[in-house]
């Protein structure tokens, strides 16, 4: 409820090139028409049909509650009440009004809950993410929350957010599609997965690697992660799986950051019979890059033939304020989709799981964007745009609207979800709630890459 009472803020503008090719015709489908996974015809993107937005009903457990409840008036005169108490206590910091900022928290605290509804949830996390604001502007001092205790969370919480929501899958599907396309010629391939976490994009992979007809010769994966841990633990996965379907497998762990990695050999091709490959997926949970103009040269040295990148369309750059409007407009969505993905998934017993999403993903991301985001907090500067800085380092766009947009198009086929969208602009994909862009995919190739006009697709 709260993302229909919010102003609208530009969030698919700001998070677009912005000399990106205007939007085509088309573009978004209803997922509420299913798709065989076996069939070979996928239906062509559709322009959307906007309506007015319903409040998704929630399910969590004692707190559960149908979606006419939250449409109740007493449930939207609490939400408008928590909206216009979370924009106060922002506003009030924004200005470093914190004792004001401050008084406003009980009431807020009093009225949201991490097991209510859908505004009262989000306002819960908002809630706690502005008191972490305030104690740091107090003791002036800003860091992202700990990482390594929260490390197992996270990784129960994003296997839990695959199994509720296709945004991780629609992440999977599309850059392996390209991938595959890219990698198609060649008998050796080296995937660089910036962020690996658990791996779970790259047994779709390899079934899709292990199936061409020719057989492939070796599959390496350089996987950067924060924690050697984790990174080994995925390795060993991987491995595992890669050797059930007969791949000869190498994976390379680098654990830190992107743009603080001091040897590049390994994320190089080791001779041109080998393709490499890079790809990221975009988070706020923690700092991937240590710095993204580095991680953009990083990019530019390696030249890998192409670079899949999915990201979050939520901008970090501007005052305090916008921020904080535009991050509310965003994650209200997407705690709507992730309710009704749990109901949808588990009915009443679903609570469970969105909490452990909620908790373990989506505060701690909020928390990191009001607690510490912003240029003037960290003192690093951002890219906004990464269309732009790819440019900038010599990439150009490939189009998604073939093969990739027609995966993308049958997952949501797949899925019992009937919120999601899928748009296509110029030649990126994005998914999104209702008629909110949560998330685009993009590919690029360097610029001197040949057989490329501006208007083919990954396979060129």
């Amino acid at each position: 409820m709260l993302q229909s009472l919010l102003p609208r803020p530009p969030i698919n503008a700001a998070s677009s090139s912005s000399d990106a090719p205007p939007a085509t015709t088309a573009a978004m489908r209803p997922t509420n028409k299913r798709s065989s996974p076996s069939s070979s015809d996928n239906p062509p993107l559709k322009k959307p049909h906007h309506s007015p937005l319903p409040s998704s009903a929630t399910a969590s457990g004692a707190a559960s509650g149908s979606s006419s409840a939250e449409d109740s008036p007493e449930h939207e005169s609490r939400g408008l009440r928590l909206l216009s108490l979370l924009l106060q206590c922002a506003e009030a910091v924004s200005m470093d009004h914190l004792s004001a900022a401050r008084d406003l928290l009980p009431e807020i605290s009093e009225l949201a809950s991490p097991f209510g509804s859908s505004p009262e949830r989000v306002a819960a996390y908002f809630a706690d993410a502005l008191n972490a604001r305030i104690l740091c502007s107090f003791l002036g001092a800003y860091s992202p929350l700990p990482l390594q205790p929260r490390l197992h969370r996270i990784s129960r919480a994003f296997q839990l957010f695959n199994s509720i929501s296709p945004l991780v899958k629609f992440s999977h599907f599309t850059s392996n599609q390209a991938i595959f396309e890219t990698l198609n010629p060649f008998d050796r391939v080296h995937i660089v997965d910036l962020d690996i976490m658990q791996g779970l994009q790259w047994p779709g992979l390899f079934h899709i690697l292990a199936s061409r007809p020719h057989p492939i010769q070796s599959v390496r994966i350089t996987g950067v992660g924060p924690a050697g841990e984790l990174l080994e633990a995925t390795g060993r996965r991987l491995a595992d799986f890669a050797a059930g379907l007969g791949l000869p497998f190498e994976f390379n762990p680098i654990e830190g950051k992107i743009g603080e990695i001091a040897n590049l050999e390994p994320l190089r091709a080791r001779d041109a019979g080998e393709a490499t490959v890079v790809h990221w997926t975009q988070h706020c949970l923690y700092d991937v890059t240590g710095s993204d103009v580095a991680t953009a040269g990083v990019l530019r040295s390696i030249r890998p033939r192409l670079v899949t990148i999915v990201e979050q369309d939520l901008g970090h750059g501007g005052d305090f304020l916008g921020r904080f409007v535009e991050a509310l407009h965003y994650y209200s969505a997407l705690f709507d989709a992730v309710g009704d993905g749990a109901t949808a998934a588990a009915g009443c017993a679903g609570g469970e799981e969105r909490w452990e999403v909620e908790r373990g993903l989506l505060g701690g991301e909020i928390r990191n964007i009001v607690a510490v985001g912003g240029p003037k907090r960290t003192g690093e500067v951002r890219v906004e745009r990464w269309g732009d800085e790819l440019r900038r380092v010599g990439f150009r766009p490939v189009s998604l609207a073939g093969s990739p947009a027609a995966q993308a198009n049958l997952l949501l086929g797949m899925v019992p979800w009937k919120g999601y969208t899928l748009v296509e602009e110029g030649g990126r994909l994005k998914l999104g709630w209702k008629d909110l862009s949560l998330l685009t995919a993009s590919a690029w190739q360097p610029t001197d890459a040949g057989g490329w006009d501006g208007t083919e697709g990954v396979s060129s």
